[in-house]
């Protein structure tokens, strides 16, 4: 049995790969590094993982007091995660990025342990750059992140994805929801949701139920869910009524959600794209445009490069954009099946047992 440190923190696109992981890694010992603070220690403590607190931020990008005051509590993190590393002799370490893994990271490099690295866009993040020169080896979810990383031992593995993706069926899916196994449009924002594209879905409900007789399920968000129904039953009151519509401000199992779904509307993280890959799902993509590097921007133009999706920029999506971009869809049966078998193909569901064969190989000093 070996010892492994798990990192990585702050967004769902970093906590889900490293649990991921770590459920596959089940006859070894795990320890995960993360913020306390963040949503990470929740998760983790649900799965029952010893956690070893590290208190870290992210960087700001411009030079001034606080980015004084972030290099101070990185410095102060590193050292804490060298104690921890001295104290539990972990056999190697993994990473997926992101400013919470980097202190666990730094600790490895100065204290000689092994460690992978797993970076899940396009572009990879700040410190999967820097650090990934000392990994033993480098697991990407794009071809084309490999050429922004210094290292030889650079994989194209695909995101970690839960098992459940790979088990259960859209009919099985649409029952557990109590939809009809008929044409199903998702749409959602992550988490928090996200205004621009719930103001332009709220607008078109009515109609792609109506009109096109498709179902739709809704993910708002929890912060915007009350202002979406406000909107809702001004545009369309009867709305409750509509067997073909679901609402909710968030969905704690959307392997279900998305295993129902042939078509979605979607912010273009990542975790979110592998996701959707991995039910064959077309998806329409409208970028989070602040997100750090670009990164969900560069993740959404590749799908389109492969003819693996549809994009809209979060300041072009409004009600006649959105529904322009469904209908199209709805209405062309043969394109609707080339995207979805496109973005199908482009689904890495080995990527997990990859990436714990190569972790297992470094911790054994291969």
């Amino acid at each position: 049995m070996s010892r492994f440190f798990i990192t990585g923190g702050g967004t769902g696109g970093h906590i889900y790969p490293a649990i991921a992981v770590a459920e596959a890694l089940k006859d070894d010992e795990i320890f995960y590094v993360g913020n306390p603070k963040n949503l990470e220690f929740d998760i983790v403590k649900q799965k029952g993982y010893k956690f070893l607190g590290v208190n870290v931020h992210g960087m700001p990008r411009s030079f001034d007091f606080h980015l004084i005051e972030c290099l101070f509590q990185l410095g102060v993190a590193v050292l804490k995660c060298c104690f921890y590393i001295l104290k539990y002799k972990p056999d190697a370490v993994f990473g997926t990025g992101g400013y919470v893994s980097a202190p666990a990271l730094i600790a490895a490099r100065f204290m000689n342990v092994p460690y992978m690295m797993h970076d899940c866009d396009a572009q990879p993040g700040l410190v999967t750059r820097k650090l990934s020169r000392g990994a033993k080896s480098v697991s990407v979810a794009f071809e084309c992140a490999c050429k922004c990383l210094n290292n030889k031992n650079c994989y194209v593995n695909g995101n970690p994805i839960r098992s459940a993706f790979k088990i259960l069926s859209k009919d099985d899916a649409r029952k557990n929801l109590g939809l009809e196994n008929k044409l199903t449009l998702c749409i959602m924002g992550g988490s928090q949701g996200a205004r621009s594209i719930n103001d332009a879905a709220v607008e078109i409900l009515k109609s792609v139920s109506k009109d096109f007789d498709v179902q739709i399920i809704f993910q708002t968000g929890k912060k915007n869910y009350e202002r979406v129904i406000e909107q809702l039953i001004l545009i369309y009151p009867q709305y409750e009524a509509d067997k073909n519509i679901i609402i909710k401000p968030y969905f704690d199992d959307m392997v279900t959600v998305l295993k129902a779904s042939d078509i979605a509307v979607s912010r273009s993280g990542s975790l979110s794209i592998s996701e959707i890959c991995a039910c064959g799902i077309a998806p329409i993509f409208v970028p989070y445009p602040y997100a750090a590097a670009d990164h969900q921007r560069k993740n959404a133009r590749y799908m389109v490069e492969k003819d693996a999706g549809l994009y809209l920029e979060d300041s072009e999506i409004n009600e006649k954009t959105l529904l322009e971009a469904v209908v199209s869809l709805i209405e062309n049966k043969a394109r609707l099946k080339q995207i979805q078998e496109n973005s199908l193909g482009l689904a890495k569901f080995d990527g997990t047992e990859k990436i714990v064969g190569q972790l297992k190989e470094i911790a054994n000093g291969k």
